[in-house]
C-alpha cells in the first residue's frame, strides 16, 4: 500500500486513552488507523524507543510566519493559531498565507484592537506588529470609550471578520483600557450570537486595587455569565502576575457554576511585548507592579531600563520595539515557582506560547527563508522551546503530571477549546482514525528546549520526526526546507 506507517513507538493519544506500542498509518493527509502489525507502506517510519503523539497545537503564536513555523516545529508544534491578537482584515490574511506557503497548519482570530483602531481613528492599516506600534501614537483608541457610531464601526468591523472565516475574537484590551465595559459587552454578545470564543488579554494585571488582576478577571467572568459568550483566558501566568493564587480561585469558582471560561499559560516567568505599551506608562508602575523598571528589557540589545523617564523617551521613539518584562523569578524564588506551576498546572488549561516574531538587530521582523535563522534573530525563549520545557520540567524531571496529562494540555485541550467554533479543529489533537494526520515523534528522554534569554534562536532537541497534514517536515531530526505542507484552519466563510 501507498502512505506512510509509523512503526512501534509508544503511542500517546489523550483522546482514547491508548499509552501502549502500536502503528499509526497515514493516508492522503489523515490518519488511516491506529493499532499494531498494519504491515507496509510507501514510507516508513521505525519509532521503536520513541513517543508518538498528536501535534501540538498553539492557540497563542504571534510568529506567524515561515521562520517561526521551523522553529515552533522543532518544539513539537503542528498548527500555530494567532487567537490572543488576530488579524484584520481576515480573507485578506489568509489568502497571503496560501499564496506564500507556510510549513505548520496556520489561523487567526479577528483583532479587535484593529476594529478599534479603524473605527475610532479611520485608520485603514492592516493588522502587523509595525502598524500596532505607529497606532499608539494616537491615544484616541486606546484612553477613550467609545461613541455609540463608533461601537457599531468597530462591531461592524468584528462581525465581517467572523463572517470570512476568523476564529473567535481576539480581545487585547490591556492595550486599550479605556474600552467601556458597554462596548465589550457588546463585543461577546457578538461573539456569543456566531459561537465563537473570545481571546483575551485581560485590562489589568496590577497586584492591588483599583484596576487589578482580580478586578479585571471579575469583569471577564461577568461578560460570560451576562452573555454567554466563551471567554478564553490569555496567557493566566503573564496576566495574574504575582496574584496567581487569587486569580485561581476566583477562575475555579466560576468555572464549577458552569461558566464558559477556558484558559492557556505558558511555562515561563518573563513575559514578553511591545515598548508603547500602555501598562509602562503608569506613573505607579513600580508601587501596582512590585517592579522597577529594570524589569523592562529591549529584545534586540538586552538593554535594561532604569527609570520611568528613560522608558517613555525610548515609547516615543521605537514604539515597536519588543521588550522582556522579567515577572516571576522561578530559578531564586520558590514561591514565584510555585505560583507558575499553579497556572501551568490548571485543571483543563492549555499550554500556549504567546511566541513573538523573530527580530533582527534593526528591528525588523524576519520573515525569510533562511535556515538556521540568521544570527542576530531575536525573539524570547518561548518561540522556540515552549512545549518541549513543559515537557521536559513538568513532566520528566518534576514529576508534576504524567506524560498523557501533558500531552493531554499540548494538543487535546486547545482542539477541544475551539471544536464548538470551529469544525476544522475536531480532527485534530488526536491520533484516531479520521483525524487529521498531524503527529509528532520525539525521544522523551531527550525532548529538551535550548533557548535562552542569551541564546533565543537555538531550536529544541529530541523531536524526530514532525508529520504536518500528512506531510513529514522532520525527519530523522533534519527539517525538509522546502516542505510547505501547512494548512489553513478556518471556520465556514459566509456566504453573504
Amino acid at each position: 500500500m501507498g502512505g506512510l506507517i509509523i512503526s512501534g513507538g509508544r503511542v500517546v493519544d489523550p483522546a482514547s486513552g491508548m499509552d501502549a506500542i502500536g502503528d499509526v498509518a497515514v493516508m492522503d493527509g489523515h490518519i488511516a488507523a491506529v493499532g499494531t502489525g498494519l504491515g507496509s507502506a510507501e514510507r516508513m517510519i521505525d519509532a521503536t524507543g520513541l513517543v508518538v503523539s498528536p501535534g501540538f497545537i498553539d492557540l497563542h503564536a504571534h510568529g506567524q510566519s515561515v521562520p517561526a513555523d521551523r522553529m515552533q516545529a522543532f518544539d513539537g508544534v503542528t498548527t500555530t493559531l494567532d487567537l490572543e491578537a488576530g488579524v484584520l482584515p481576515v480573507a485578506s490574511w489568509y489568502r497571503r498565507q496560501a499564496d506564500k506557503g507556510r510549513v505548520l497548519n496556520y489561523g487567526a482570530a479577528v483583532n479587535w484592537a484593529f476594529a478599534r483602531i479603524g473605527a475610532m481613528t479611520g485608520s485603514n492599516a492592516e493588522s502587523s506588529l509595525e502598524a500596532f506600534g505607529n497606532a499608539m501614537r494616537d491615544r484616541r483608541w486606546i484612553e477613550n470609550v467609545a461613541s455609540d457610531a463608533e461601537v457599531t464601526g468597530i462591531l461592524d468591523r468584528l462581525a465581517h471578520g467572523l463572517d470570512e472565516g476568523g476564529i473567535g475574537i481576539g480581545i487585547l484590551n490591556a492595550y486599550a483600557p479605556g474600552a467601556g465595559v458597554q462596548e465589550l459587552t457588546a463585543v461577546c454578545q457578538l461573539a456569543a450570537a456566531h459561537n465563537v470564543a473570545t481571546f483575551t488579554h485581560v485590562a489589568f494585571m496590577s497586584r492591588i486595587d483599583p484596576e487589578s488582576a482580580a478586578e479585571a478577571y471579575i469583569r471577564l467572568i461577568g461578560y460570560a455569565g451576562a452573555t454567554g459568550a466563551h471567554m478564553h483566558i490569555c496567557h493566566f501566568n503573564s496576566s495574574s502576575k504575582t496574584d496567581i493564587e487569587r486569580c485561581v480561585a476566583l477562575i475555579a469558582k466560576a468555572q464549577a457554576q458552569g461558566l464558559p471560561i477556558t484558559m492557556e499559560a505558558y511555562p515561563y516567568g518573563t513575559g514578553s511585548t511591545v515598548l508603547a505599551a500602555a501598562f509602562f506608562s503608569d506613573p505607579q508602575f513600580e508601587a501596582r507592579n512590585g517592579l522597577g523598571y529594570d524589569s523592562v528589557q529591549r529584545v534586540t540589545d538586552g538593554r535594561r531600563f532604569h527609570n520611568r523617564e528613560e522608558l517613555l523617551a525610548a515609547q516615543k521613539e521605537e514604539p515597536s520595539t519588543l521588550v522582556l518584562w522579567h515577572v516571576l523569578d522561578t530559578e531564586h524564588n520558590l514561591h514565584h515557582r510555585n505560583l507558575l506551576d499553579m497556572a501551568v498546572l490548571y485543571p483543563g488549561g492549555a499550554i500556549a506560547s504567546d511566541a513573538m516574531p523573530w527580530t533582527l538587530s534593526d528591528g525588523k521582523a524576519y520573515t525569510g527563508d533562511a535556515w538556521p535563522l540568521p544570527e542576530d534573530a531575536t525573539s524570547h525563549p518561548r518561540s522556540a522551546g515552549c512545549f518541549t520545557k513543559f515537557i521536559r520540567e513538568w513532566v520528566r524531571e518534576r514529576r508534576m503530571i504524567s506524560l498523557m496529562e501533558g500531552i493531554r494540555k499540548c494538543a487535546l485541550i486547545p482542539a477541544e477549546i475551539l471544536s464548538a467554533s470551529t469544525p476544522a479543529m475536531r480532527n485534530k489533537g488526536r491520533l484516531l482514525a479520521g483525524a487529521d494526520a498531524d503527529i509528532v515523534v520525539f525521544d522523551f528522554e531527550k525532548l529538551s528546549d535550548r533557548a535562552t534569554f542569551s541564546a533565543m534562536n537555538r531550536p529544541s532537541e529530541g523531536v524526530r520526526h514532525l508529520v504536518v497534514s500528512g506531510q513529514p517536515l522532520i525527519a530523522d531530526g533534519v527539517l525538509d526546507v522546502a516542505a510547505r505542507p501547512g494548512k489553513p484552519v478556518r471556520r465556514p466563510v459566509s456566504a453573504s
